[in-house]
């Protein structure tokens, strides 16, 4: 019984003086994301006219792609209550718990007015069932040299947005939305 309590003893003092306490609890964020879910804004203009909208999934998130026919100038991306069509303000209803209005400061048609971008299915850009965050991708028009549309997620999720160069004299516009916080 007397080497029960040294053992007792020695563990309570262990624990006591921190020798055995687990370690701080901490959470890495989700993938090592670290995104938030404010606007995202880039002022400049473009006259690259868009030609393409095309979704994919990533093991941390699902990815929008805007292809434009010259350099990307800038963008739009907040979450809003409700998206709205460029030009009207009519609303574009979407299906999800949360919305992502994006807008890329560049137009869907030529110089001559032209489309360069007309989906055959305003209402789904993109088929994207299935998908872990994306719920729909709307179309809500091109006005005045802005084109937007409405992304649909299940909830206000962390997202990001970027650039990139190519292909060819292209470029693209991207938005990752991450598949939780």
């Amino acid at each position: 019984m007397k080497k029960f309590r040294v053992w007792l003893t020695a563990l309570l003092l262990a624990v006591g003086s921190g020798l055995l306490a687990p370690g701080p609890a901490s959470a890495d964020p989700y993938c090592g994301l670290v995104w938030g879910s404010l606007a995202k804004v880039e002022p400049a203009l473009s006259q690259a006219p868009v030609t393409n909208v095309r979704t994919g999934q990533h093991y941390c998130f699902d990815r929008l792609v805007i292809d434009l026919n010259g350099p990307v100038g800038g963008y739009t991306v907040r979450y809003v209550p409700q998206v709205t069509q460029d030009g009207s303000g009519l609303p574009v209803p979407l299906r999800g718990q949360a919305f992502l209005q994006v807008t890329a400061h560049a137009p869907a048609y030529d110089g001559n007015g032209k489309p360069t971008y007309d989906p055959a299915n305003p209402n789904e850009l993109s088929d994207v069932s299935g998908y872990q965050t994306f719920r729909q991708v709307a179309w809500a028009g091109s006005f005045e040299g802005y084109s937007s549309l409405g992304l649909g997620v299940r909830a206000r999720l962390p997202f990001r947005v970027f650039t990139l160069a190519g292909p060819d004299t292209g470029s693209r516009l991207v938005v990752d939305v991450a598949h939780f916080w």
